[in-house]
């Protein structure tokens, strides 16, 4: 059984404590960290231990670590039940890090895991507390992992990814050279310039054009149901599969992402049986001038729309390519002024963006010295079934390695893929990796997906189903919905002549349209085959209820 010592760390700089407004990505993660649970929100990672690093070498490093980055001395001031708008620089503190003694039998990666685990889900109090827990777990006295569990207002995952670096070589009792990238506090004023301001608006334009014209839902059909967040998780790891990324990567011409990205759209697609997947990509913002070493938190969603009707996979991971780098240009946003944006937009269609699909590319958040160390699967692929977590969306990819051996985990919702069938998904998409490493691959009504996948495809045999702009809908769970948001004893919803009308008898209770339907709006959300109608006909009259209709 292991034993476990608190230690606590002082730091202090020479510089004077300073403060100043929240950069882009400070204001984004906290308004996330405070809506959706801490074990989400909440990051872990389990760093390797140089040989021959002893305790007071190792906390000297993370010392160390405190006083060179800005980040990990930030807090933002301020009542927790609201948002802060500052955050404040420390000239000094302190941290806690637990010293766990392994007992002899113990699997350090095992006890590293159950530490994070713990720790992910506490909330990090962000007016007050150090942005990292750590955990030295030792053996016999001697330092073998360092158990991380990090807060999402002040670091991402490449910020992490960095810190693991710098971790290697202080605690190997080396030295680096000071900082060059700007701080947070340098950050956020470089994105209030004029430059950055024009930056910002040229991303909501383009959030507006997805938001309002492309699908709010991707997946729409006989098995999709209300949502739950708590997703089953498959991790796969092949290194044939990184030989055939690398080569499709040679023979297109487009990066590691980019392909897979392409491919993992295709297959999206073909679930979905649609054209066009909304697709968001959580983004780390590092190709902005002088922040490829940047320590604090620029990570944003990047949205995109993947036009997946080409001829073939070459076309597309062309276009994807294209698609992602707009994306990813446009992903520097006032996070207020999107959520107002998807709220406005959701009124006038009537239909809330679901964020169905999700990609995250961590793949350089890994030192190549220590992806290297991993040992190979054991069989080739290698599928492994994790514990389910909260991932507030319908099918997520996160890319974890793509040089030596291809890493990789699948978020699939039940109603999207079972079990078995993201299996299926994995397997295809190794596949077509492999394929688009020796040839184009065939796509369309035509193509080869059916064949290659063994997915299942999208039926709309079991509802009233319809067409309605670029969704599909289902008109008996609008029904549905409009009986529970306005209580009515009887609803009726019908498409005619392009307009969706809904009537209902709401007995002694008597709505506007205006009234219905800002319920029906607010009842919308996991509701994702169902939209508000455009007329609603009620005991209190009838109308639109939209903003921009009669």
């Amino acid at each position: 059984m292991s034993e476990q010592q608190d230690v606590v760390v002082r730091f202090r700089v020479d510089t004077p404590e300073a403060e100043g407004p929240l950069t882009l990505g400070q204001d984004n993660m906290i308004r996330c960290l405070r809506h959706d649970e801490p074990s989400h929100m909440n990051k872990q990672a389990t760093w390797t231990v140089p040989p021959a690093t002893d305790l007071p070498l190792a906390l000297a490093a993370l010392r160390t670590l405190a006083e060179r980055h800005a980040a990990l001395r930030t807090v933002f001031p301020g009542p927790a039940d609201r948002q802060p708008d500052r955050q404040r620089v420390r000239a000094e503190g302190e941290f806690t890090v637990a010293v766990i003694a392994l007992a002899d039998d113990e699997d350090p990666d095992e006890a590293a895991e159950r530490f994070c685990w713990d720790g992910r889900r506490q909330a990090f109090d962000l007016a007050a507390d150090f942005p990292l827990r750590f955990a030295l777990l030792t053996r016999h006295g001697a330092p073998v992992r360092l158990a991380v569990v990090i807060c999402h207002a002040q670091l991402d995952g490449v910020s992490t990814g960095l810190l693991f670096q710098e971790w290697l070589t202080l605690a190997a009792g080396d030295t680096l050279p000071a900082p060059a990238a700007p701080t947070p506090i340098e950050v956020a004023e470089q994105e209030r310039s004029p430059s950055g301001q024009r930056r910002t608006r040229a991303a909501l334009r383009h959030w507006e054009h997805i938001l309002a014209d492309q699908p709010s839902a991707v997946f729409a059909d006989d098995r999709i149901g209300p949502n739950d967040t708590l997703l089953p998780t498959l991790g796969v790891r092949s290194t044939a599969g990184a030989a055939s990324l690398a080569r499709a990567a040679a023979r297109t011409g487009a990066s590691n992402s980019a392909v897979l990205l392409a491919c993992y759209a295709a297959l999206a697609a073909h679930r979905a049986d649609r054209g066009t997947v909304v697709m968001a990509a959580l983004s780390a913002n590092r190709h902005r001038p002088g922040l490829a070493d940047h320590i604090g938190t620029l990570a944003q969603d990047a949205l995109l729309a993947v036009d997946t009707d080409c001829p073939d996979l070459d076309t597309l991971i062309g276009r994807t390519q294209a698609q992602a780098l707009s994306g990813y240009w446009h992903a520097t946003f006032d996070a207020e002024r999107i959520w107002q944006l998807i709220e406005d937009v959701a009124h006038r269609r009537g239909a809330r963006f679901a964020r169905h699909v999700v990609v995250n590319d961590l793949s350089s958040t890994v030192p190549d010295s220590v992806a290297a160390a991993r040992p190979h699967p054991p069989t080739d692929p290698d599928l492994v079934r994790y514990p389910a977590e909260p991932t507030p969306t319908r099918l997520m990819l996160n890319i974890w390695r793509t040089t030596g051996c291809l890493e990789f985990t699948l978020h699939t919702h039940p109603d999207v893929l079972d079990d078995e069938e993201t299996e299926l998904f994995a397997h295809a998409l190794l596949r077509l990796l492999d394929l688009a490493g020796r040839r184009a691959v065939r796509l369309g009504p035509d193509g080869e997906l059916a064949a290659l996948t063994g997915l299942p495809v999208a039926r709309r045999d079991k509802a009233r189903w319809q067409q309605i702009g670029t969704n599909w809908i289902d008109l008996d769970a609008v029904t549905d919905l409009l009986r529970s948001a306005l209580g009515a004893r009887n609803a009726e919803v019908h498409w005619n002549n392009g307009e969706l009308t809904a009537m209902a008898d709401t007995g002694e209770t008597s709505w506007t349209p205006e009234q219905a339907h800002a319920a029906v709006m607010a009842a919308l959300p996991g509701h994702d085959t169902a939209m508000a109608p455009h007329r609603y006909v009620l005991n209190g009259g009838t109308g639109s209820g939209r903003p921009d209709l009669p």
